[in-house]
C-alpha cells in the first residue's frame, strides 16, 4: 500500500491545531459529549485552498478524513481518531443581493449568524431553530424549520453549491454545481447529507423579504396528553401554510406538552388559528405576539440551549396522524424516561398547500415529501453511568413507533438504525450510489453511515 503512494507532497495550510496543542481539546470537542475523539491533525481551513491542500495532504498519505462545519453530527461524523478534521467553521462570510433575493454564505457560519447577517438587509433563508448548528450540514441534509411549509426547506432553496471534490489518484480540486453545470451534484446537495461526496464550501442560496412574523407558545399538562396531542396532529397540516408548528411532549416528571408556532401574519390572525389547540385540554399558558423575524429566531432558539452535553437521538416521519394505539405508546414511554431530559418532539411540514410536499420525492435528494410530520426522539444526560439505559431507551422507543411511522431524517442520524440506507434516502438511494461513484470513485468521504460506491470500484 505504502509503495503504490504518491510521493507525499502537499503541505497543510490554514488553521493547523496538533495533539498537544493547548487548544486542541477544545478543538477536538463534538456537540455531543458522548463521543470523544483524538484526530491526529485538526484543519482550521480560512480559505478554498487549505480545503485542497488538506484533502491532497490526507490523500496522499492515506490519512482518513472527516469534514466538519458545526460540530453537530449526532452520531459524531465528522469527528477522527487518528484522521484529519477538515474544520470550515473559520470560513463564514456573507453576502446579500437584495435585490436579486439571493445570498452568498460560506459553509462555516452557524446559523445564528446567518439569519443576523440575512436580518441586516431584511431578508431570511427557511432554515432551523439551534443557533449553533452548521448552515453545512443543515442543508445538505435538508434543513427544517419554520418557514418550511411556506417557502420549503433550506436545500430547496440552494440554487448552486462550491465544493471541493475528490480529484484522479491524489488530487482535490473546486467544482461549482448548479443548475447548469453538474447538476447531479447539486440535487444530491439537496438532502443527500454531509459528508458524502466533499467539502462544500460555499452556498448561494435564494432569500426571502421579512419583517415582522407572528408567533405563539401554548402549554397544557401532561395529563392532557391524549386530548392535545391528536388535535395538534389533525390541526398543524390542515392549517395555511403560513403557519408551522412544533409540538414537544416532556417526560412525565417534567410534566408539560408544550405547543409552538410562527405565522407569516398578525397576532389576531394568528389567535384565530390557533383556536381549535386552545380548545384541546385545559391550556395553562398561553402566548401570542407580533415580533420583528430576527426575535422569533431568538425565541424558538431558547429550547436548543442550556441541553446536557450528552445525547441519543432518532426520528421518524409521520404521513397521517398516529392511531390511539401510537399515542398511548408515547404516552407509556414517557411515563417511564429514563430521566427528565426526554422527550418527543414533532413539527408540521406538509398538508394545505405546503411547499414541501409540493415538490417531487425525486426532484432533490430529500425524498419524504408526502410526510405530514416529522419526529424526534430524544435523552440527554451528563453522567457516562446513564448512557447505555438513555440509548435502549430510545431505540426501543423507535421500535414501539415503527408500525405508525416511517424513515429518518438524515439530520437525525442513528448508528442502532439496522435498514439506515432506505430509512434516509428511500427512492433516491440508487442514484445517490451513481452521484458519489461518479465524484467520489475511491471512497475518500467516508464515515460510518456514508453513501456507498458500491463494489465497481476498489476502495481506497
Amino acid at each position: 500500500m505504502t509503495q503504490s503512494r504518491k510521493k507525499a507532497g502537499t503541505r497543510l495550510t490554514g488553521r493547523l491545531v496538533f495533539p498537544g496543542n493547548p487548544t486542541y481539546h477544545a478543538a477536538r470537542m463534538e456537540f455531543n459529549r458522548r463521543f470523544s475523539k483524538f484526530p491526529k491533525v485538526i484543519v482550521f481551513c480560512r480559505r478554498t485552498q487549505d480545503v485542497i491542500n488538506a484533502v491532497k495532504w490526507a490523500r496522499e498519505r492515506g490519512v482518513r478524513l472527516r469534514v466538519r462545519s458545526g460540530r453537530h453530527s449526532y452520531e459524531a461524523f465528522s469527528a477522527v481518531n487518528g484522521g484529519i478534521i477538515i474544520d470550515v467553521s473559520e470560513m463564514d462570510k456573507v453576502k446579500v443581493d437584495r435585490k436579486n433575493r439571493v445570498a452568498i454564505v460560506q459553509t462555516g457560519n452557524p446559523l445564528a449568524r446567518v439569519y443576523k447577517k440575512l436580518w441586516i438587509k431584511r431578508v431570511a433563508l427557511p432554515a432551523g431553530t439551534a443557533p449553533d448548528v452548521g448552515v453545512a450540514g443543515l442543508t445538505l441534509g435538508g434543513g427544517i424549520g419554520l418557514l418550511s411549509r411556506k417557502y420549503g426547506l433550506t436545500c430547496d432553496n440552494l440554487k448552486q453549491v462550491k465544493m471541493v471534490v475528490a480529484s484522479g489518484r491524489y488530487g482535490a480540486k473546486t467544482i461549482v454545481a448548479n443548475r447548469r453545470q453538474y447538476a447531479d451534484l447539486l440535487w444530491a446537495s439537496q438532502g443527500g447529507g454531509g459528508g458524502n461526496f466533499g467539502v462544500a464550501t460555499a452556498y448561494t442560496f435564494r432569500v426571502r423579504p421579512i419583517s415582522k412574523v407572528s408567533i405563539y407558545s401554548v402549554t397544557w399538562n401532561w395529563s392532557d396528553l391524549e386530548k392535545v396531542l391528536p388535535v395538534w396532529q389533525r390541526w398543524a397540516p390542515s392549517v395555511t401554510n403560513r403557519l408551522t408548528s412544533t409540538i414537544e411532549v416532556s417526560a412525565k416528571q417534567v410534566g408539560t406538552i408544550v405547543s409552538t408556532g410562527q405565522l407569516l401574519g398578525g397576532a389576531e390572525e394568528l389567535r384565530s388559528l390557533i383556536r381549535p389547540l386552545l380548545r384541546a385540554g385545559n391550556p395553562v399558558k398561553v402566548l401570542v405576539k407580533t415580533v420583528p423575524f430576527i426575535e422569533a429566531t431568538k425565541f424558538f432558539a431558547e429550547s436548543d440551549l442550556h441541553l446536557e452535553p450528552k445525547f441519543k437521538i432518532s426520528g421518524a416521519y409521520g404521513f397521517q396522524p398516529l392511531p390511539r394505539e401510537g399515542v398511548r405508546i408515547i404516552r407509556d414511554f414517557l411515563s417511564k424516561a429514563p430521566n427528565r431530559n426526554s422527550t418527543v418532539w414533532s413539527q408540521s411540514l406538509g398538508g394545505a398547500g405546503s411547499a414541501v410536499s409540493r415538490i417531487s420525492p425525486t426532484a432533490t435528494a430529500y425524498p419524504h415529501r408526502k410526510a405530514e410530520t416529522i419526529y424526534e426522539l430524544s435523552a440527554r444526560w451528563r453522567n457516562n453511568r446513564e448512557q447505555q439505559r438513555n440509548i435502549q431507551w430510545v431505540e426501543r422507543f423507535r421500535r414501539a413507533l415503527r408500525p405508525f411511522v416511517k424513515g429518518d431524517y438524515v439530520n437525525f442520524p442513528d448508528l442502532q438504525m439496522k435498514n439506515w440506507p432506505k430509512a434516509y434516502y428511500g427512492v433516491n438511494l440508487g442514484r445517490l450510489k451513481q452521484v458519489k461513484r461518479k465524484y467520489d470513485p475511491h471512497n475518500v468521504f467516508r464515515f460510518a453511515q456514508s453513501i456507498p460506491v458500491g463494489s465497481k470500484v476498489r476502495k481506497q
